[in-house]
C-alpha cells in the first residue's frame, strides 16, 4: 500500500467507543498503511489524558501515538467546544473524520466536516431527525464526498449469512421478533449522565437502533409506526434519564418487533451486556427462524482473578465484536466485525479518492459520486441514502415515548415524515 494511499484522519470525541473500538481500529489501519496522521479532538483533556496513557492501548500498540486537541496538560475543567472546527479548518481536503459524540452533536459536527471538504464516518444514529440526514446526504452529494454510518451489526458473519439465506426465500417472510440490548449499570456512573437525558435520548435511540436498522438489513422490510415506552430514573449527579425502554415496531409487510433496552445489566453479571435478535418467519406450510444470541456466542471464561469486562471472575467472552489478539506484528491486533465496520468505511474513503486521483476537478468530482452511488446501493456499508429510515424510526421514537407509548406512524413517498396516531 502506497504511503500515498493513506488518509489523514480526526476523531471527535475522545469518549468510551473511542477508547473501545474506534481508535484501535483507527491505529491499526494505521499500521497497514491506510491511515496517516491521527488526531483525536475532545472537550477536554481528561478523556484525552486516558486514551494516552491507557496500559492496553500501550501494550497493544506501541509506539503508536496520536495529537490530542486540546493538550493533555490543560487542566482538566477547562472546555474547548469549539476546538475541533479548528482541527478540521487546518485539515488538508478529502481526508477522514470521524464523529465520536453525544447522539445530540452529531448534526453539527457531521456538517461541520462536510463543509470542510472532509470524508465522514459517524456513530449510530446519523442525526435525530429525518431532514437532517437529507442535508447530510445532499451536503455529501454535492462535493462528493462520503458519509458511513457505524451500524457495525452489518458486518457480523451472522448477519450477513441471515441476509444472503432470507434473500433466498429459506427462511420465509419475517412475521414477530424480539430484539435486546441491555447495556452495564455502571454506564449511569460514565458521562452518559450529563447527556442521556431525558429530553434529549433514550435506551431505544441509543442501542436498539442496531437491530432496528439490522432487520432492515437482513430483510429489506422499512419500519412503518413505532411505539416506545420508557421507564425513568436518576442518575448520580441527579439529572433524569430513560433508564429502560421498550418499542414496537411494525413494518411495511405487517411484521412486528418487540425491541428491549437499558441501562442495567448487572455490573456482576457474566457478560458484558446482555443483547440478542429472535426472528420468526412465515413460510408455506411451515415457519423459519432467525436467532442470534450476541452476548455469547459459546465461548466462556473464569478467571483466577477479576479481570472481565465488569471486573467478574466468570465471562461470556463473545470473540466476534472486537477482540485483542496475538499477531506477527508488535503488540497485538485488534479484530471483529467492528473492527471491520470502521475499516470498510475509511476504505470506501480511499477508494474514492484512488479513482479520481489525476483527473480534473469535474471529473474527479463526477467519479466520486459515480462510486457513491454504488456504494448506496450496495447497502453494505450504511450511509444516509440507504439508513434513513432509522432517523424515522429515531423521531417516531422520540415523539412516542414522551407520550407514554403512543403509536407514530412513519409516512413515506415524497416527503417522508412521521405524525402522531390521532
Amino acid at each position: 500500500m502506497k504511503k500515498s494511499d493513506a488518509l489523514d484522519t480526526i476523531i471527535v470525541g475522545g469518549g468510551m467507543i473511542t477508547n473501545d473500538l474506534i481508535l484501535p481500529s483507527v491505529y491499526q489501519l494505521q499500521r497497514i498503511g491506510a491511515v496517516g496522521a491521527i488526531k483525536v479532538c475532545a472537550l477536554n483533556s481528561a478523556p484525552l489524558k486516558a486514551l494516552k496513557e491507557s496500559p492496553d492501548l500501550k501494550a497493544t500498540f506501541p509506539g503508536l501515538d496520536f495529537q490530542a486537541y486540546p493538550d493533555i496538560h490543560e487542566p482538566a475543567d477547562k472546555m474547548f467546544p469549539e476546538l475541533y472546527k479548528q482541527v478540521l479548518a487546518e485539515a488538508k481536503p478529502r481526508q477522514a473524520v470521524i464523529v465520536a459524540v453525544p447522539d445530540q452533536f452529531h448534526y453539527e459536527t457531521v456538517m461541520e466536516a462536510l463543509r470542510r471538504d472532509q470524508h465522514v464516518l459517524c456513530v449510530k444514529p446519523l442525526v435525530l431527525r429525518y431532514t437532517q440526514s437529507v442535508e447530510i446526504e445532499t451536503l455529501a452529494r454535492e462535493r462528493g464526498l462520503f458519509v458511513g454510518v457505524e451500524y457495525h451489526k452489518r458486518f457480523d458473519t451472522r448477519a450477513l449469512m441471515a441476509k444472503r439465506q432470507y434473500a433466498l426465500g429459506h427462511f420465509g417472510e419475517f412475521a414477530m421478533g424480539e430484539a435486546r440490548m441491555i447495556e452495564p449499570y455502571y454506564y449511569r456512573h460514565s458521562n452518559f449522565q450529563n447527556w442521556f437525558t431525558t429530553d434529549r435520548t433514550d435506551p431505544f435511540v441509543y442501542v436498539g437502533c442496531h437491530y432496528v436498522d439490522l432487520v432492515y438489513f437482513i430483510t429489506g422490510l422499512k419500519p412503518v409506526a413505532v411505539s416506545v415506552s420508557g421507564v425513568k430514573g436518576r442518575f448520580p449527579n441527579g439529572k433524569e434519564g430513560y433508564m429502560w425502554a421498550n418499542g414496537r415496531v411494525r413494518y411495511e409487510n405487517g411484521a412486528v418487533l418487540s425491541v428491549i433496552d437499558g441501562l442495567g445489566y448487572p455490573d456482576d453479571g457474566a457478560g458484558s451486556n446482555d443483547q440478542g435478535l429472535l426472528m420468526y418467519c412465515e413460510g408455506p406450510n411451515r415457519t423459519g427462524m432467525i436467532q442470534h444470541n450476541d452476548q455469547d456466542r459459546g465461548v466462556r471464561h473464569a478467571y483466577l482473578d477479576q479481570i472481565g469486562c465488569a471486573g467478574t471472575r466468570y465471562n461470556y467472552v463473545s470473540p466476534d465484536f472486537f477482540r485483542l489478539v496475538p499477531w506477527s506484528g508488535p503488540g497485538f491486533k485488534p479484530v471483529g466485525y467492528g473492527v471491520e465496520s470502521v475499516a470498510a468505511s475509511i476504505d470506501a474513503m480511499r477508494q474514492l479518492e484512488q479513482a479520481s486521483a489525476g483527473l480534473s476537478a469535474e471529473a474527479a468530482l463526477a467519479r466520486r459520486r459515480e462510486l457513491i452511488h454504488a456504494i448506496d446501493q450496495a447497502g453494505i456499508v450504511a450511509t444516509p441514502a440507504n439508513s434513513s429510515f432509522n432517523e424515522l424510526v429515531v423521531e417516531a421514537a422520540r415523539l412516542s415515548i414522551q407520550a407514554d407509548g403512543d403509536w407514530c406512524n412513519i409516512i413515506y413517498g415524497s416527503n417522508p415524515h412521521v405524525a402522531m396516531r390521532s
